[in-house]
């Protein structure tokens, strides 16, 4: 259908050309002819004026009740016709009202003084898009000299996160502007997460878990870190260098070489030469790290084979880490930090469904081989060494889909104390 231009909108006519008349519609009147059971016509008459369309056609309207029926016909001045469906031509109506001068300016003019002015939908979405791209404009000047953050720009408008969390562009402006400004510093270099609030948002609380800024900024720092939806958002916010708890997240180590640059480097040295374990934290990781060796790294579950290892290998200990169950932010931390620095790195755990679910994290996430935790391994240890009755759910281990059905065909838990000798013996052939 024909569009017309919005700023005639006010005065449309069925004869465009037919100047105004000048004569106020009669309210009673209009009232009388079209209110009650003809309100369905005059809203479908305001929804073609507001999309702009012509009043040059026919409405229809399915289902109408005997009212509705009756209504129409008195006001067209025919005879009542079977049926439900009611079809009305808006000429017709338009030339009613002019000649009856209940409305002379016609059928437009009849609908704006019934229910006020027409809003043109057009320009109205027209400018809110604009108003939406004024809004992503400091977004954008950032993603001009952060080029990595491109696909996640683009993603933002493609799946309309931003529109879901602010609403309205009003809303999304100050949002978005302050985004801007937390992107800009990323990656950081050891900042606490409330101080980067307070410095960019000028809130220490603005970036606090929750929020519609906190979700925005935390999807592009899983981006430039590389780092998965699934990681938590203490991880994710430390891979980029900003702390959000500096101090008890905390990894188990022993073996690290250390060297002489950093303070956590010369602490590692000494208690390396000491034949000690050491607990690092997530603070000296980002802000003091220290250089990491290239060598095999092992991982354990469980403290246990730290404090074995450092009692019977000392200083001879090659390189090993502990997740203590469940790893956290310090753990992935140094662990991500291992194998960018070419380590090779290996993984035992217990072998029940706890540990399937804490070792399907590291292999989903990380470059890791398993370290006697197959199904060939879980045979010989379940010989060797039965433990107690399996218990709980199974869970899939993503690396060796054999190793859940054997755990599930022979049901013994085996936990890594169960196993201590064998690797330990494994860390001295490494060392």
């Amino acid at each position: 259908m024909g569009r017309i231009p919005g700023d005639r909108l006010s005065r449309l006519t069925l004869v465009d050309h037919q100047p105004s008349s000048g004569k106020p519609a009669d309210l009673a009147r209009l009232s009388r002819l079209l209110g009650d059971e003809l309100t369905w016509l005059v809203d479908r008459v305001r929804r073609r004026l507001e999309r702009g369309e012509t009043l040059d056609a026919s409405v229809t309207l399915a289902g109408a009740t005997p009212a509705q029926r009756d209504a129409a016909h008195r006001l067209l001045g025919r005879r009542p016709r079977a049926g439900s469906t009611l079809t009305v031509s808006l000429p017709a109506v338009d030339d009613i009202l002019r000649h009856s001068g209940a409305s002379p300016d016609g059928l437009a003019a009849a609908v704006i003084a019934l229910g006020g002015p027409i809003t043109d939908l057009g320009a109205r979405g027209a400018a809110e898009e604009a108003a939406w791209r004024k809004a992503f404009a400091p977004l954008a000047a950032v993603i001009e000299i952060q080029p990595a953050l491109e696909n996640w720009y683009e993603r933002l408008h493609a799946t309309g996160l931003v529109r879901r969390l602010a609403g309205t562009p009003e809303v999304a402006a100050p949002l978005l502007a302050d985004l801007a400004r937390v992107v800009t510093e990323l990656p950081a270099s050891g900042e606490p997460l409330g101080q980067l609030a307070a410095r960019t948002t000028r809130d220490a609380h603005g970036l606090d878990s929750g929020r519609p800024l906190t979700t925005l900024a935390l999807g592009a720092a899983r981006v430039l870190a590389d780092v998965p939806e699934t990681a938590s958002n203490r991880e994710a916010w430390a891979a980029v260098g900003v702390l959000r708890d500096e101090v008890s997240s905390t990894v188990l180590t022993l073996g690290l070489p250390g060297d002489p640059d950093t303070a956590t480097g010369r602490a590692l040295a000494a208690f390396h030469s000491a034949g000690q374990p050491v607990v690092l934290t997530l603070r000296q990781l980002v802000r003091d790290a220290p250089r990491l060796t290239d060598r095999i790294v092992s991982i354990c579950e469980n403290p246990v084979v730290v404090t074995t290892a450092a009692d019977r290998l000392g200083q001879a200990c090659p390189p090993l880490v502990c997740t203590y169950g469940q790893p956290g932010a310090a753990v992935l931390l140094l662990l991500r930090a291992l194998a960018d620095a070419g380590a090779e790195l290996r993984h035992h755990g217990d072998f029940d469904w706890g540990g399937i679910r804490i070792a399907n994290v590291l292999f989903d996430r990380l470059p890791v081989r398993p370290w006697r935790f197959d199904a060939a391994a879980y045979r010989a240890a379940a010989a060797a060494h039965p433990g107690a009755t399996l218990t709980g759910t199974p869970v899939a281990a993503n690396w060796d889909r054999e190793l859940t059905t054997t755990m599930i065909e022979l049901g013994r838990k085996v936990e890594e104390e169960l196993v201590l000798d064998q690797l330990v013996e494994d860390l001295t052939r490494s060392a």
